[in-house]
């Protein structure tokens, strides 16, 4: 079992770097081998909408950008689940998450549907007044939906709830790989 956990986050020791290793924590515990990746420290452009809008992505499925984004791609279609980690930034995701879900999102809904049914868990962090998790969270699965995945969970990670969610993280890795090799039991 593998999941890969994309994360991002400039700040390597702040809450969403502890997040996304307390999810970490229970995948490896489960079992699973975790593929980390840190968008913060991938060479990813942002999407230059090529040709009329679509470029290549949309013929063939694969970007024209030359960067980490065709590796990064990779290994999410060699995963068996998908977590997204993101921090958050005025109620939406990091400037990273956002340029690499674009791209994926070109590529996956229009061309590939390689990931097309994944089960994933987001996660959204936010040291402020936390207000803004909700609709950071709704981006992710809004991204989601167009390339056909599936959120099996939303977490909201907060300073003022993190004494508790970050231990919960764990667990909720654990019941995940759980969930990964036994089914999921919803309907959607």
């Amino acid at each position: 079992m593998k999941v890969a956990v994309v994360w991002s986050s400039p700040n390597v020791d702040g809450l969403t770097n502890r997040g996304a290793k307390q999810f970490m924590n229970g995948l490896v515990k489960a079992g699973a081998e975790v593929d980390e990746i840190h968008l913060n420290r991938t060479r990813m452009n942002h999407c230059m909408a090529c040709g009329n809008g679509w470029g290549q992505c949309r013929e063939t499925g694969e970007c024209a950008l030359k960067d980490d984004f065709a590796d990064v791609y990779k290994r999410l279609t060699e995963a068996d689940g998908i977590v997204f980690v993101s921090a958050v930034y005025w109620s939406d995701m990091t400037e990273c998450m956002k340029a690499f879900l674009d791209r994926l999102r070109r590529c996956e809904a229009t061309h590939n549907h390689y990931l097309a049914e994944k089960r994933c868990v987001l996660i959204a962090c936010a040291g402020g007044t936390g207000r803004g998790t909700l609709e950071c969270l709704g981006q992710m699965e809004k991204a989601l939906v167009h390339m056909g995945m599936r959120a099996y969970d939303r977490i909201s990670v907060i300073r003022y709830n993190s004494d508790y969610v970050l231990p919960a993280l764990e667990q909720a890795g654990e019941v995940y790989v759980e969930r990964l090799e036994n089914g999921f039991d919803m309907r959607y």
